[in-house]
């Protein structure tokens, strides 16, 4: 159950930004999402596909200290940019996720070893983006011993977290989980994954590093993690074209996420080249990619989540519940992030209220399934 308290908790993060000032700092309201909301149920979710990628058992309970340790990690970081807090709870906050990083790597790679006929490389696509996420924590801990590369090290740190951490870990998902939530299958999603981790990872480290310090960069790695972005664009809509121009389902959020994070690529690419600001990019990100994200796949996982075991009736409905209207949705979130990228503060109100309409069904299920307990 600990997993579902994490997509409650993720969809309370991203919704409450709007209910605190909005002369708040603006890196308070990004790490509400991403640290206290997004790390989390990504280090969890990690917890939930491994065993199927690997065909192993399912995760031990000891590893939900795991998720765990990120979401107190999320928590420090968000109040300390929240109320100011001194500046050691910062890297309090950065170690305690790097535990939790290094833990879940550790497990992920005795989980491959053991696995019979070799690991699915979705696999690989996740330990990469934990090795993102830990050079990302330890730039935040050279922050304190080499001030002078505050700023480079900030840009490092959110380029490797977005585009290296949340972006490997969800593009390597969605290739496995929008197949899965059509009903069909996608033969060639094996090669492509290893085939493309290469040019994703590549292109993500040379983001991070132009934006930190050589912005000619960051075009050569815009280019390389485009192209599995281009593949994977055109198989899906030669394969899924139907799924995906759906008015219900967890599809079109899905397709609407790939979409919102080639957005969101393509701005922060321009960010690290100084072409446009981090507050633009960061909210392009967080409603075009990671509403339709989160909100996507909790709708496909959350009723596996509540009731694990053979699939029901009662995990059909439950889908159907959490997905209805997710075509207009998608579009909402697709529109709120293009419409902030541009400068429109009103944006956001959009993408409330999509993802408003996923967390009152997500919380009426979760109190029912408790009820029903």
């Amino acid at each position: 159950m600990f997993l579902v308290f994490l997509v409650i908790s993720a969809m309370l993060s991203m919704a409450g930004t709007w209910w605190l000032s909005g002369d708040l700092y603006p890196a308070a309201h990004v790490h509400l999402v991403f640290a206290l909301g997004v790390m989390p149920l990504i280090t969890g979710a990690m917890l939930h596909f491994v065993p199927v990628l690997t065909r192993t058992r399912a995760a031990e309970p000891r590893m939900m200290s795991v998720p765990a340790l990120a979401w107190m990690g999320g928590a420090f970081i968000a109040a300390f940019f929240v109320f100011g807090l001194p500046e050691i709870l910062r890297s309090i906050a950065a170690l305690l996720a790097l535990t939790s990083c290094l833990g879940l790597g550790i497990w992920q790679i005795q989980r491959s070893r053991a696995a019979l006929g070799g690991a699915h490389p979705g696999v690989r696509w996740y330990l990469s983006a934990l090795l993102c996420l830990a050079i990302s924590l330890l730039a935040v801990l050279a922050m304190s011993v080499w001030p002078e590369q505050y700023q480079s090290l900030k840009r490092l740190h959110l380029h490797l977290n977005l585009f290296g951490f949340v972006g490997l870990t969800a593009i390597g998902t969605l290739q496995v989980l929008l197949p899965t939530a059509a009903g069909r299958p996608d033969s060639g999603v094996t090669l492509r994954l290893r085939s493309h981790l290469p040019y994703a990872l590549t292109g993500a480290l040379l983001i991070a590093a132009g934006a930190a310090w050589l912005p000619l960069l960051c075009w050569p790695g815009l280019v390389l993690w485009l192209i599995p972005l281009a593949h994977l664009l055109r198989v899906w809509i030669t394969k899924f074209r139907s799924d995906i121009f759906c008015l219900h389902g967890a599809a079109p959020l899905l397709a609407v996420a790939l979409i919102g994070f080639v957005m969101a690529l393509i701005s922060g690419g321009a960010h690290g080249a100084g072409r446009i600001n981090s507050t633009s990019v960061a909210h392009l990100s967080v409603f075009a990619f990671l509403f339709p994200l989160v909100s996507g796949a909790a709708g496909q996982l959350l009723p596996l989540w509540l009731k694990p075991g053979r699939q029901t009736e009662w995990h059909a409905r439950a889908r159907h519940r959490l997905t209805f209207a997710s075509g207009v949705r998608a579009l909402l979130f697709l529109l709120a992030g293009s419409l902030a990228a541009a400068g429109f503060s009103w944006a956001g109100y959009l993408a409330l209220a999509a993802i408003l309409a996923f967390i009152f069904p997500a919380i009426s299920l979760f109190a029912l399934r408790s009820k029903c307990s």
